[in-house]
């Protein structure tokens, strides 16, 4: 079983994750996570990117199911316009 640890919340509102855990995660600066907290239990999930190949077959899905739906490429790009013009 892994030995737990502690730490505190600074008055910025910062968690130091220990060295013992960054280091057998593979934790590095700069790593993103999403936080999750309910009632007194806090949780911290890494954010890792995709990988080429997952990007891909998700761009396969995302195409097959536009054309599917009968939506055009003009269809996007005015939908990709009016979105970034609400900005």
């Amino acid at each position: 079983m892994v030995k737990p640890a502690t730490t505190k919340l600074s008055t910025r509102g910062q968690v130091v994750i220990p060295e013992e855990i960054r280091n057998r995660l593979g934790l590095e600066p700069g790593a993103q996570f999403v936080v999750i907290g309910e009632g007194d239990v806090v949780v911290l999930k890494t954010l890792t990117a995709p990988r080429l190949e997952e990007l891909k077959s998700l761009l396969d899905k995302v195409q097959d199911a536009a054309k599917a739906a009968g939506v055009t490429p003009a269809e996007v790009e005015r939908a990709i316009q009016e979105v970034r013009a609400s900005k």
